[in-house]
């Protein structure tokens, strides 16, 4: 008797599982792919050719065609937008994950100071001063910067926090820490043009008047 099309003989048995399905594969080569852009557009902006940055530049050192650049950035904006978000990596996790991490004020306030030390890469500081000339052309690529900036600075914040709890009273952490973050910044300005200015030594200066002051 011919089988039903019920009878179990006739489904066909699923293939067996051999690692990812093909829309996650085609999800993590899309991820590739994006991290691929993003690499390119660091290597752009942080070079000589910051002013022509576009996506077809872009697209064109990744080895992707313009439309595929298209499909995962609307538009140069939304790249650059996006290697603000890379580097965060790079400047503001280390910094928030020294005031974090457990230990008194004093013991913060050292490991702040000795990452704040160390010279900041070439290209990074070749990048922050290309996402600087951005901004000002752009409100977006302005937006997501100064957020950026508030996350950092909120770490200084975070720092002068630790020794309120600590000493207790009215003790307010934020114009203190905002004067931090706006001497290291200043100091990396002056660091960038060359000044002979022993930057570690004036901030650790800075740091520890503002704290016995306080």
């Amino acid at each position: 008797m011919a089988a039903s099309a019920k009878d179990p003989r006739n489904l066909t048995a699923p293939p067996p599982r051999t690692g990812a399905t093909p829309r996650a594969r085609a999800s993590a080569k899309g991820e590739q792919t994006r991290a691929r852009l993003i690499a390119a557009a660091r290597t752009l902006l942080a070079g000589e050719m910051s002013e022509r940055f576009t996506t077809r530049n872009v697209a064109a050192l990744c080895g992707v065609s313009h439309g595929m650049c298209h499909y995962h950035f609307q538009d140069r904006t939304d790249l650059i937008v996006a290697v603000v978000a890379d580097i965060r990596p790079e400047w503001i996790s280390p910094l928030e994950e020294s005031v974090a991490a457990p230990g008194t004020f004093a013991e913060r306030a050292e490991r702040v100071l000795d990452l704040l030390s160390r010279p900041e890469g070439t290209d990074l500081a070749h990048l922050h001063s290309a996402l600087h000339w951005h901004a000002l052309n752009d409100d977006r690529v302005r937006e997501s910067l100064e957020a950026e900036y508030r996350r950092w600075r909120a770490c200084f914040v975070s720092l002068f926090q630790v020794l309120a709890d600590e000493r207790g009273g009215d003790l307010d952490p934020r114009p203190l820490g905002e004067a931090v973050a706006a001497a290291v910044d200043g100091l990396a300005a002056m660091d960038s043009l060359g000044a002979e200015v022993d930057g570690g030594a004036a901030l650790r200066a800075l740091v520890r008047t503002l704290a016995a002051g306080a």
